[in-house]
């Protein structure tokens, strides 16, 4: 009966977890992971909760229980990295952080004794690059991407420079952020347990959060280590020195990490490695440009490059016995690494005809992947999680936003009368 009882409530915390828009699929090897990072009491409680922010108040009330109790048990949730906390108007709130860039990460983020870090990466590696089916999951299941991918800043010419934005700069990230944090690089960590480390030797502790997220993991558990903006600047300039790419939240405004990831160790490189043409994140607004009079064909430019979206090819140029390389467009994430790394600047960044639209913040991002999953109704009703008007009015002030497509998907999913009038009374002011 016990057996059944925890298999229960490890499902229960499943079938939680895939209300994110970013969900989980099933395996013995999933059940296995959340063996090793939720006791059978914390899955049980964690499964109740809502997927958005929550107070103490309410975590007991949900629980049935005193706020003392609960609040202890939160704060070893919290010293797992299991919880993220926050204070909005000196109030602490709680939010279970989702899958990935989560839990599952920040598990890894620094040493720790209270589990079997070993044990856990060779799970991963099972769950990630053997299933596979979590990948597809994260990377293939929406349009709009988890991550997005930052230009490398020294490489642009003095005329890019004028027309990069400020949210494509990951100096201005830095710049702009309260609280940074530096942890282990958990995807390097995770490889070298499962017995397939970094073919580059890339530096680990490179990994960086921001603001609240920073914050609360330097505080909890020290699973990040906070620092001051010139210490994230070099960070920053050893990562371009290692050949990695910045991949960092798909939003504008304040995101919560900039990873900088090898093209051997990293799930989103390594899916764009596998299942290409399809891309897993958001690419920078450039594209590299060959100028073949430049261009001696020594071929650095291929072998740098993180996805192998450059090949060396013979032919086409006036010195038909030199090969040359040939960008493959379609999946070229324009991070700038080749032309970093060309000896005689043969390769130049250009802005991209079209141009990649970037959510405005995490809500935006949550409602637009909400609604191309179908998932809509769950970020709704998430356990009353918006009953408050504030939280109703950031999801629907983002869905006025949208374009009228996908305000009807967004309608259609909701399925609710309010909504319906509320499109309509936006619909009539702007006629």
């Amino acid at each position: 009966m016990g057996h059944l009882t925890a298999r229960d409530a490890y499902k229960n915390l499943e079938d939680r977890i895939n209300w994110f828009v970013q969900g989980a699929p099933s395996s013995e090897t999933w059940y296995k992971i959340l063996q090793v990072l939720y006791t059978e009491k914390e899955a049980k409680w964690v499964a109740m909760l809502p997927v958005r922010p929550f107070t103490l108040k309410r975590a007991a009330k949900i629980w049935g229980t005193t706020e003392a109790k609960a609040e202890k048990l939160l704060d070893r949730l919290c010293e797992k990295a299991l919880m993220v906390d926050s204070y909005y108007k000196g109030q602490r709130r709680f939010v279970m952080p989702p899958p990935m860039a989560g839990f599952l990460e920040f598990a890894l983020m620094r040493t720790r004794g209270d589990i079997d870090q070993k044990y856990l990466s060779e799970l991963y590696y099972q769950y990630m690059n053997v299933e596979e089916d979590f990948v597809k999951e994260l990377f293939f299941s929406v349009e709009t991407p988890q991550g997005r991918v930052f230009v490398q800043e020294p490489v642009l010419t003095n005329d890019k420079t004028n027309h990069i934005l400020d949210y494509e700069r990951a100096t201005h990230i830095i710049e702009d952020a309260k609280y940074i944090g530096v942890g282990t690089c958990y995807c390097r960590h995770r490889m070298y347990h499962a017995g397939h480390p970094c073919e580059i030797d890339a530096p680990w502790d490179v990994c960086l959060t921001f603001n609240n997220v920073a914050r609360s993991l330097a505080e909890n558990g020290e699973y990040t280590r906070l620092i001051s903006k010139e210490e994230a600047m070099d960070v920053l300039e050893r990562s371009y020195a290692s050949n990695l790419v910045q991949i960092g939240e798909n939003v504008r405004e304040h995101p919560a990490f900039i990873c900088n990831c090898c093209g051997c160790c990293c799930e989103a490189l390594q899916a764009a490695r596998k299942f290409s043409p399809m891309q897993p994140v958001a690419t920078t607004n450039y594209m590299p440009k060959v100028h073949s009079d430049k261009c001696v064909g020594c071929g650095k430019c291929a072998k740098v490059c993180p996805i192998l979206a450059i090949a060396m090819e013979e032919g086409q140029t006036e010195d038909n016995s030199k090969k040359h390389p040939v960008i493959d467009s379609e999946i070229c994430l324009g991070c700038g690494v080749c032309a970093r790394n060309c000896p005689t600047k043969a390769i130049e960044l250009e802005r991209r005809p079209v141009q990649i639209i970037t959510p405005v913040n995490s809500t935006h991002r949550f409602v637009v992947q909400a609604i191309e999953k179908g998932t809509l109704q769950n970020l709704i009703f998430d356990n009353q999680a918006f009953a408050n008007h504030r939280a109703m009015a950031a999801v629907f002030g983002t869905i006025l936003r949208l374009p009228p497509l996908k305000q009807a998907l967004a309608s259609k999913q909701f399925k609710s009368v309010y909504l319906d009038k509320l499109l309509s009374m936006y619909d009539n002011k702007m006629v």
